[in-house]
């Protein structure tokens, strides 16, 4: 989580493009507040099936990108952490370390890198509002 808060500011540095879109400190923790959300609704709602429920929190966690973020930096740091997120994970219940009881994608769920994005999209607001 430090390292993905740390590496936001970085990106942005690097690429010379700032991030200006909603810079205080209640806007991060509204972002906190809607990952919490889809998190606990990942848990807690019952769907008809794994695939409703992965587009739901794919939608969710790209509408937490546009009303938080906003960059294309942000969008590919998001996506490239999920997918290395969901690939460690995908490594770990491999090597018999975690198991999920019915996984549907390959070895996890198939909503796990919507939570991956939504999480790299949170930490990365976190760091930002720190390194101001």
């Amino acid at each position: 989580t430090a390292v993905i808060g740390l590496l936001y500011p970085c990106m942005d540095r690097h690429l010379g493009e700032p991030h200006k879109f909603k810079r205080e400190w209640s806007s991060v923790m509204r972002c906190v507040a809607v990952f919490v959300g889809i998190n606990h609704a990942s848990a807690k709602v019952d769907f008809a099936n794994n695939i409703q429920l992965s587009l739901t929190l794919a939608a969710l966690s790209i509408g937490l990108w546009w009303t938080f973020d906003r960059s294309r930096s942000g969008f590919g740091l998001g996506v490239g952490i999920a997918f290395l997120a969901t690939l460690v994970s995908q490594l770990l219940v491999y090597n018999g370390v975690y198991q999920y009881t019915s996984p549907d994608f390959l070895y996890v769920r198939s909503w796990l890198p919507c939570i991956f994005f939504a999480g790299g999209i949170t930490m990365g607001n976190i760091g930002r509002q720190l390194a101001m």
